[in-house]
């Protein structure tokens, strides 16, 4: 009878660890599910602060991880401000000023156009397996879609943020929420998906809002247009040059 009992324990937890996946698998799908070599995206944001809301409309080229150019191409007053980002560098220009600034050090923790997103955002690598290691405390529901819940947690010092609570739908591996921490445990910004939708095969996140928690206001809503993958953006682009034309 003893060996009976502990033959049907060890199944049952067996067949419990077979339906539990790791959380290193779950992120590795969640970044094959929004990466790729090359990527156009049209987008707009609503930034809901306290003296108001505005929306900003951009298209950004995107190459990999390493490169990216975003133009603004709406309201008139932000038309033809343009940001670049090579490897771990980030410039911008400002017509109005015809200037190139390079963004770094503190001021990477500045807002994007008032945004609730900064340039260390931005910046940040965005493949989560690179970044922290994964741990599956839990179960969830969000849209309607069943979702495993993660702690992640930094795997090195000087991260944006120490430490995430992600909620991953079990079947298409979009983040359908996420809390980001500072060391000391204390919210710093939160996301919330609202609608996802199907290009070429993948599951993205359509209309996400961003709140970072230690601003006024109701939030930036930030709404994908149009996104194509796998194409071809002319190599000029990506250099200081193109940020004057």
């Amino acid at each position: 009878m003893k060996r009976l009992l502990c033959a049907i324990i060890f199944l049952i937890s067996g067949h419990v660890s077979a339906e539990i996946p790791s959380g290193e698998s779950i992120l590795k799908k969640v970044d094959a599910n929004i990466g790729s070599d090359n990527k156009i995206v049209v987008s707009q944001m609503t930034i809901e602060g306290r003296r108001g809301t505005r929306t900003v409309k951009s298209k950004s080229w995107i190459q990999g991880r390493e490169k990216s150019f975003t133009e603004y191409i709406a309201p008139a007053r932000e038309k033809g401000t343009k940001m670049l980002k090579l490897d771990d560098q980030l410039w911008t220009y400002s017509p109005s000023t015809d200037r190139i600034i390079k963004i770094s050090g503190h001021m990477l923790r500045q807002s994007v156009m008032g945004s609730d997103l900064s340039y260390e955002d931005m910046m940040e690598d965005p493949k989560l397996q690179n970044l922290y290691d994964a741990e599956v405390i839990g179960e969830d529901t969000l849209l309607g879609r069943p979702c495993w819940v993660l702690e992640l947690t930094a795997r090195k010092e000087g991260l944006a943020y120490h430490s995430r609570r992600i909620r991953v739908d079990k079947e298409r591996f979009v983040v359908l929420r996420e809390d980001r921490h500072a060391k000391s445990g204390k919210i710093l910004k939160t996301t919330e998906v609202q609608e996802i939708i199907k290009v070429q095969n993948r599951w993205l996140p359509k209309s996400v809002v961003f709140k970072d928690v230690l601003k006024l206001g109701n939030g930036t809503r930030f709404v994908i247009e149009s996104i194509e993958f796998d194409v071809s953006a002319p190599e000029h682009i990506f250099s200081k040059a193109a940020l004057r034309k």
